[in-house]
């Protein structure tokens, strides 16, 4: 008899990248990743999959590219169609760290309902919205203020 787990749902993106073993170093580098495990492509010698932690919660994946799988990299589809959002505690610094690791800011940090945020492409080409909460708000509130928000852009 099979013995199911129970399990609670978790969302953990799989980051599909050309350079898995460069990218982990810019998540570890930019971000404080750890890296949980590392699985190597047997003929390859190349990272077929990775797990990495951020804080003790947040999950994400990395994987080389593989367009026969239809594992395709941002560069390869025209840029990235999905933007992950990462909320912390001191978005300042993990947005700098992000820049100096090499993420291009797509908007720079500014205050929004509510919130402080930036938008980066990293090296990679996926998109990162890192934002900090520096205000609790109402939803009626919250949306009043994302109707008036008026963006700076670099």
């Amino acid at each position: 008899m099979l013995v199911r787990m129970e399990t609670t749902p978790k969302l953990a993106p799989l980051l599909i990248v050309r350079d898995a073993a460069r990218a982990i170093a810019f998540y570890v580098q930019a971000l404080g990743a750890k890296e949980l495990r590392r699985y190597l492509h047997p003929t390859k010698n190349t990272i077929s999959h990775a797990d990495l932690i951020l804080g003790t919660t947040t999950t994400f994946s990395v994987t080389e590219e593989a367009r026969a799988w239809n594992s395709d990299a941002p560069p390869s589809l025209g840029g990235s169609p999905v933007v992950l959002q990462l909320h912390v505690a001191e978005v300042d610094a993990i947005f700098e760290a992000m820049c100096r690791a090499g993420a291009e800011v797509i908007f720079p940090l500014q205050e929004f309902a509510g919130d402080r945020l930036g938008r980066l492409r990293d090296p990679f080409g996926h998109l990162w919205i890192l934002s900090q909460c520096i205000e609790e708000l109402s939803d009626e509130e919250r949306g009043r203020r994302r109707n008036t928000f008026k963006p700076v852009t670099p």
